[in-house]
Parts: structure tokens; C-alpha cells; sequence
């Protein structure tokens, strides 16, 4: 466990201020969950409890973004486009407790799901297949696959058509 601790203040402190992807790529092999082919985190993106969050192949993670695998797991499917400053938590404070407990639930994030810039998700949502969250949408409930979501809280506003069969290839030099 010391070892676990250690490895993640390894990230959050220096490893994700680092601007090669190929030094994150393979830290994130050896600590995480599950690490898919061609996987890319982008520079200071904060992973909380690594061992907790499983990347599908060919995710796209972009720069500070913050993904929070205490206690629950977080798993992202393949082919899924996270972009800059969006936040996947899976723990929160229980507002009507007493005592301020804190209360979560995994988050899964399933194939060829885009989630926008500044978009949270918060803890127990589940993410269906090709969905779109909206830049700014705060994510409190599941979201059926191909769906198109935005606002606070977020409310499906559209659907998109289906035949996703895309692969992400993004491996730019330096980011």
C-alpha cells in the first residue's frame, strides 16, 4: 500500500508535469488499473488512486483534467475523447448528513463517448455508448447510449445517429 501511495504522489507531483507522452505513457502502464494501446493523457491531468481507473484503447485524455478513483473504480471505455478540464469523480460529501459523510459510487464511461470541456461527471453514473456531454454539463444521473446531454444538470437536448465505428490516433509530439 505504501508503494501504491507513493506511486500516485509520483504522478501528481512531478510525472504528469512532464511534457513527454511516452515517459506518462509508460508510467501509466505499469499503474493503472488497465492502460489500452495507444492510450494518451495529456499534460497535468490529476488521477487520484490510479490503481482504481482502467483506459480503454485509443482514449484521449487532454490537459487538466482531474479523474478520481478513491473507493470506486473508474472505468473508460475505447475510443472515448475527454477534453481539457472536465472532472470524473466518484466520491462527494452527503450534503444532508450530519456528520458531512462521504458517499460514492463507480463512474463507467462506455466506447465513443466525447466529453466536452469543463463537463463533470459525477460519482455512480454510468455513460451509454457514443454518448455526448456537453461543455460545461454536470453529469448527476445515467446517460443512455448515442445521447446528447448538456446543462446543470444535464438533460438530454439531442441524439446522435448511430455507426460509430471511429478509432482514435492521436499521438501528438509535445503535449
Amino acid at each position: 500500500m505504501r508503494f501504491r501511495k507513493f506511486s500516485r504522489d509520483v504522478w501528481n507531483l512531478w510525472l504528469r508535469h512532464v511534457p513527454s507522452r511516452r515517459i506518462r505513457q509508460f508510467w501509466l502502464r505499469r499503474n493503472l488499473g488497465q492502460c489500452g494501446e495507444r492510450v494518451f493523457v495529456g499534460l497535468q491531468v490529476s488521477i487520484m488512486e490510479p490503481w482504481n481507473v482502467r483506459l480503454g484503447a485509443r482514449t484521449v485524455i487532454m490537459p487538466n483534467c482531474i479523474i478520481d478513483g478513491r473507493s470506486y473504480p473508474v472505468t473508460i471505455g475505447e475510443d472515448v475523447g475527454i477534453s481539457d478540464h472536465a472532472h470524473i469523480w466518484t466520491l462527494e460529501h452527503d450534503i444532508h448528513d450530519d456528520e458531512f459523510k462521504t458517499v460514492g459510487g463507480p463512474v463507467i464511461i462506455e466506447d465513443h463517448v466525447w466529453i466536452s470541456s469543463r463537463a463533470t461527471i459525477l460519482p455512480g453514473v454510468r455513460i451509454g455508448r457514443g454518448a455526448v456531454v456537453a461543455a460545461g454539463a454536470v453529469v448527476t444521473k445515467d446517460v443512455p447510449a448515442l445521447a446528447v446531454v448538456g446543462g446543470v444538470p444535464a438533460k438530454i437536448i439531442g441524439q446522435r445517429r448511430g455507426g460509430l465505428n471511429y478509432r482514435f490516433d492521436y499521438n501528438p509530439r509535445f503535449r
